[in-house]
């Protein structure tokens, strides 16, 4: 067993039974011309995490542990998109529509894929998603269940929406979940910096957060 300096306690997990989630680190919300800027926010807010979370990457695939890229993204027919999604905000170009990276949200179109330093490897798992969390309409729970996996350490985009909603789904599945806060970011700090000490509260009733640095330390 391994041992993180993490809050509300120290988080404790064997990694061969330990997973890193990477979520939605696609060029559609990191990138100039993407839906994240599109929606008109300041995307150099998420670039910032890109170094940290090659480096809990890197670290997972030495380790041995399984690596999940999850990927926002609906077929072309947007069969999978409810109509109320993409309605949504009243955009001129939404979920769909072509915009600078190719059609917002749609698999196969370069916006939807992974920043290039981010490129899932061979052994990787990507696991397209059409809602906010990772367990909605998707196959991550017979993945991990399949795998052995108990414990998830969960980096991302973006910390209020996509990593908030998968990081409480897999807490009612059972998951010990650990945030690591600098693998993760928002558009608005100040959501990132609450949704951290909601996981925490009340003897960690979501789960666990630590930097990238106290995840290092533990196989140190």
């Amino acid at each position: 067993m391994k041992t993180i300096a993490a809050r509300p306690y120290e988080y404790a997990f064997d990694p061969a039974h330990t997973a890193v989630v990477m979520i939605d680190m696609q060029r559609d919300f990191l990138e100039p011309g993407g839906f994240g800027a599109m929606l008109g926010n300041d995307v150099s807010q998420l670039a910032g995490i890109v170094p940290t979370c090659a480096r809990l990457l890197a670290l997972a695939r030495a380790q041995g542990m399984t690596v999940i890229h999850t990927q926002e993204a609906h077929d072309p027919q947007l069969a999978d998109c409810p109509p109320a999604k993409r309605a949504r905000g009243r955009l001129e170009c939404g979920i769909g529509d072509r915009g600078p990276l190719g059609r917002v949200l749609v698999e196969g179109e370069p916006g939807a894929w992974f920043v290039s330093e981010l490129l899932p490897q061979p052994g990787d798992i990507v696991l397209r998603k059409p809602g906010k969390g990772a367990f909605h309409a998707t196959g991550l729970d017979a993945i991990l269940h399949g795998r052995g996996i108990t414990h998830l350490l969960i980096g991302g985009v973006t910390t209020e929406v996509c990593v908030q909603t998968t990081m409480r789904e897999a807490n009612d599945r059972g998951y010990e979940c650990l945030l690591v806060t600098d693998c993760t970011a928002s558009y608005f700090p100040a959501f990132h910096a609450a949704v951290v000490e909601m996981v925490v509260a009340q003897g960690g009733i979501v789960g666990w957060a630590a930097p990238l640095a106290a995840v290092e330390a533990a196989f140190a």
